[in-house]
């Protein structure tokens, strides 16, 4: 529910500004921290919160008329990606032939370094030359185009396909309405999923691609988690959708998305130590910190979002008992 994500806004720059005057006044007593702001650090993670707000709004409504599945002119998408394919090979095929001709595969010369080479065939190779740079320069153009188009044509169609609405419309389990059976299975099963997600994100190249960006910044605040990537609504959307299956409606998905998120927001943080009892089975400043770190004991741990019992059960927990770096 984006809604919800964007009523807290107010409260993530007020927050931000409370914990950089708590930082600036630790450092004139301890010196500076990691976890202080940085003017650069800090507008480029703005910058990327406001991207990961923004787009998964306004994209859905300027792509649904060439979404495959959905939209009138999906088809007109589909063709230009298959003609950007086409023209994209034909211009290597004559860019190859252009290449061989200009080579040419007459006498390299008498002997005494003169060329046996008729003027007529060095006006052809340097036309085929010319050829060949143009095809070159026309397939680049088309690979790109066909990359694009067929990118936002897959990606399109597969969030189309797979979300809450059309899950919930092939589900396996009855409604379980919007009381406490429906709201735990959507908030503990929103977090069990992010879990495995999230975790995946970590340990397999293509997933970390998309995620490492979280994990660009060297300054462990508030701010930091802001950085979200803008393409997770698109690709990575079926692990939690797929929740709609099981009973959970959509509208709750929706929900339980926006509070995970929000709650690990104020996770982000090197102000607040541990809390007590609390850490047993909640995600914590202190348990996310090692999550952050580089520490060889601290790489691909505590991954959970709201609950850090996931990580204790499937064994990827790890408490901060040395200084993250």
């Amino acid at each position: 529910m984006k809604k919800l994500e964007v009523a807290v806004v107010p409260l993530y720059f007020a927050t931000m500004g409370l914990e950089h005057m708590h930082h600036k006044a630790r450092a004139e007593v301890s010196g500076p921290r990691p976890g202080d702001y940085e003017r650069r650090d800090t507008l480029t993670s703005l910058a990327m919160g406001m991207g990961s707000l923004v787009v998964p709004l306004v994209a859905p409504r300027l792509l649904a008329s060439i979404t495959p599945g959905k939209g009138r002119h999906a088809k007109f998408l589909v063709g230009g990606a298959l003609a950007a394919a086409a023209v994209t090979t034909a211009a290597d095929q004559l860019a190859r032939r252009a290449e061989a001709d200009a080579a040419g595969s007459g006498e390299p010369g008498d002997g005494h370094g003169a060329s046996t080479e008729t003027e007529p065939e060095r006006v052809g190779r340097a036309a085929s030359r010319i050829r060949a740079r143009r095809a070159r320069r026309v397939a680049s153009i088309g690979g790109v185009a066909t990359i694009a188009a067929t990118g936002v044509a897959a990606t399109t169609a597969w969030g189309h396909a797979t979300r809450s609405s059309a899950m919930w419309r092939r589900r396996v389990i009855p409604d379980l309405g919007g009381g406490i059976a429906g709201w735990t299975a959507a908030l503990v099963g929103w977090d069990l999923v992010y879990y495995l997600n999230h975790r995946i994100w970590h340990e397999h190249r293509f997933m970390w691609a998309n995620h490492v960006m979280h994990h660009s910044s060297e300054r462990y605040n508030l701010s930091t988690a802001l950085r979200q990537a803008v393409t997770d609504p698109f690709l990575f959307n079926v692990p939690y959708t797929s929740l709609s299956l099981f009973g959970v409606r959509p509208e709750m998905v929706a929900t339980s998305r926006s509070l995970n998120l929000i709650y690990q927001y104020w996770i982000h943080t090197d102000a607040i130590d541990r809390l007590g009892r609390f850490e047993r089975v909640g995600n914590t400043p202190s348990h996310h910190r090692v999550h952050h770190g580089v520490n060889p004991q601290y790489i691909d741990r505590n991954h959970g979002g709201i609950l850090i019992v996931w990580d204790r059960l499937f064994g990827t927990f790890e408490p901060e008992d040395e200084t993250v770096v």
